[in-house]
């Protein structure tokens, strides 16, 4: 697990401090090792977080010519296939890393080889000879990768800030916004930033020296199956259980110690079990928990530890929320509001004490319907029946109630003309809350058309049910921009490296067959999964409700959030923006602390917002900077 830069200039030499300095930003990514390759107007570079061939990792790594050179980030859980028929095609290997097999498949199949790679990953080929630079990012995004192709050049990085540093323009993308209003973070491929973009997830980009920039999806999410085909549901399950079990122990690779994290839920439980299963050791499990009864669940997470007797350690936190809010500002780089990175960066610090690598249960939830969303849908459908004059009635009636009516943004909702608007109305930012909440210039439209228009990439294009829209487009889209955004900051953050199983391109492609019936059945979700695994678990993990991965939010903002919640929200810096009104900000205040509504995501995000905003004025004037503009 590594951190990569490096850019690409047209018509002037790169310099060695500059992608230096891109690479010491993202230190924290690779504590262990860092090199640098240079050619003229391309300088590339990488901060390595050693897991395997710890003596032979060193990157860049070239090829036997030295004219094709790789900087990578992730892990290749079938290099070692790879690497073999590589050599069987008369390729000669010097290092026993992963890293070294994409070079030579570089060699054999330029882009067109990436298909063949299993695992995780966002990497870049210098190719000298040709002069250009290839980017790719592993199909389900599970590693960053950012860039910015200028009229200069072309920059990457691992994270923003390498792009920053770099002297990349900071203008704040206006589009980039309004998403983060709708979703509590910035979708791909957008960034917070005009300039910077994401590589898509399944995708590759080429940058060539005269400026041209192409750019291809190697690998697109099959559609969700409708119906059942002539597999049985016990066949499946089976098949399930073989392809689970496989990505676990293809994921227990490694040369430094690992363990694994252990929620107490379905996902994390049943990757704890197989790994269990498994491997000749005691297996390490990490778990927190709160003070708040609500929040905690060691409980849970101890009884899978007991059936498995791992080398079980557990922590009951009161952790300073104030630093750990000012600290996960500055390490996303763009505004993200999702409030279990806290909890996600407590565990990950707690881990790395002990081990380099863990496994996580994340992707269960997407890939089989666990989110408590799915099994409303058929009542999202049943509104369709409803006819269009009365969705409309419906529609003039809840922009007119006042703001505190009771069913106001249900009515909304259900107005909506068909049942995906109404799942994303229902899963998403309330249009009526936004309507209260922002400036008209602020809004983002929200009508079927706009969203296929603005999430062609993540939509099932050809007719499809509501449920198999939606399962699609958690996994395309919010899957990679918030769940795996979060566990790659915050793991990395404390240089650890997450791994996760039920990621697996072929397990991902795999639950792509089951037929949606199987995974939700009437309201309970991710059923063929319990089914599947859940004779490996205690059985008071299968029946209890779903938690999530959260914290005391509500709590923290009437407590010790409360005064740097106050001094950001009401401040003038915030009302000068033009983006919020203010006296409904001081309203959602009010009715927070007042207890009569519990406004903790909205007063969160932004919170989270403006110290954002007051941190990249800090970056844009920082003298650094200034001085790599």
């Amino acid at each position: 697990m590594c951190g990569i830069a490096g850019y690409f200039l047209r018509d002037a030499k790169a310099e060695l401090a500059t992608v230096r300095r891109m690479c010491d930003s993202i230190a924290h990514r690779g504590p262990d090792d860092e090199g640098y390759h240079m050619d003229g107007g391309c300088g590339i570079g990488m901060r390595r977080l050693s897991i395997i061939a710890l003596g032979s990792g060193h990157q860049p790594i070239s090829n036997e010519d030295g004219d094709v050179w790789v900087v990578f980030n992730g892990e290749i859980y079938n290099y070692v296939e790879v690497r073999a028929w590589l050599e069987g095609r008369g390729h000669r290997f010097r290092t026993e890393s992963d890293t070294e097999t994409l070079v030579h498949l570089y060699e054999e199949e330029g882009a067109e080889g990436i298909h063949r790679l299993r695992g995780m990953f966002a990497y870049c080929i210098w190719d000298a000879r040709r002069r250009k630079l290839l980017l790719a990012r592993d199909p389900l995004g599970k590693k960053p990768l950012y860039y910015a192709a200028l009229p200069d050049g072309f920059y990457f990085g691992s994270e923003l800030k390498c792009l920053r540093v770099a002297g990349v323009p900071l203008d704040v993308d206006p589009e980039a916004l309004k998403l983060y209003f709708q979703f509590g973070y910035v979708p791909d491929p957008w960034s917070i930033y005009k300039s910077a973009r994401k590589l898509a997830p399944g995708s590759w980009l080429e940058y060539s020296h005269d400026g041209g920039v192409r750019m291809e999806r190697y690998w697109k999410m099959p559609a969700p199956r409708e119906e059942p085909g002539a597999q049985s549901e016990a066949d499946a399950q089976e098949q399930l259980r073989q392809i689970f079990d496989e990505s676990v122990r293809l994921r227990m690779i490694a040369d430094v110690p690992l363990g694994a994290f252990l929620s107490g839920g379905i996902d994390s439980s049943s990757v704890v079990a197989s790994m269990a299963r498994q491997s000749s050791e005691r297996v390490k499990t990490f778990s927190i928990g709160f003070e708040e009864a609500a929040f905690n669940e060691l409980g849970y997470a101890a009884l899978v530890a007991k059936q498995y007797n791992t080398e079980h350690h557990e922590i009951l936190v009161k952790p300073d929320s104030v630093d750990l809010t000012t600290r996960l500002i500055r390490q996303f780089d763009e505004p993200f509001a999702d409030s279990s990175a806290i909890p996600t960066y407590i565990v990950s610090e707690f881990a790395a004490r002990h081990v380099k690598v863990a496994l996580s249960g994340d992707g269960g939830d997407e890939l089989f319907g666990g989110y408590d969303i799915f099994p409303l849908i058929p009542r999202l459908e049943s509104y369709d029946r409803i006819p269009g004059a009365a969705r409309s009635f419906c529609s003039f009636v809840a922009d007119r109630l006042p703001y505190a009516a009771l069913g106001k943004n249900y009515l909304h909702m259900m107005s909506r003309q068909t049942a995906f608007e109404r799942y994303f109305e229902r899963n998403y930012a309330p249009y009526q809350m936004r309507r209260q909440l922002l400036q008209p210039d602020w809004m983002m439209a929200a009508d079927g058309a706009y969203l296929h228009s603005m999430f062609r990439d993540y939509l099932l294009q050809q007719p499809a049910s509501t449920l198999s829209q939606a399962l699609y487009y958690e996994t395309t889209s919010k899957l990679p921009g918030d769940m795996l955004v979060k566990v790659d900051r915050m793991s990395m953050a404390a240089s650890l490296e997450v791994r996760c199983p039920m990621l697996d391109v072929r397990f991902a492609e795999f639950s792509a067959t089951v037929p949606n019936a199987w995974k939700v059945r009437g309201p309970i979700g991710k059923d063929i999964l319990v089914r599947a695994l859940g004779n490996r678990l205690p059985p008071q993990l299968l029946n209890r409700p779903k938690m999530g991965f959260a914290i005391p939010l509500a709590q923290w903002l009437r407590g010790p959030l409360r005064e740097m919640l106050h001094d950001h929200l009401e401040s003038s810096s915030l009302r000068d923006r033009g983006i919020v009104s203010p006296g409904f900000v001081t309203h959602l205040l009010q009715e927070h602390e007042s207890g009569r509504r519990d406004n903790r995501t909205w007063l969160w995000s932004l919170l989270v917002l403006e110290m954002w905003f007051r941190e990249n004025a800090r970056w844009a004037g920082s003298p650094e900077l200034v001085a790599a503009r």
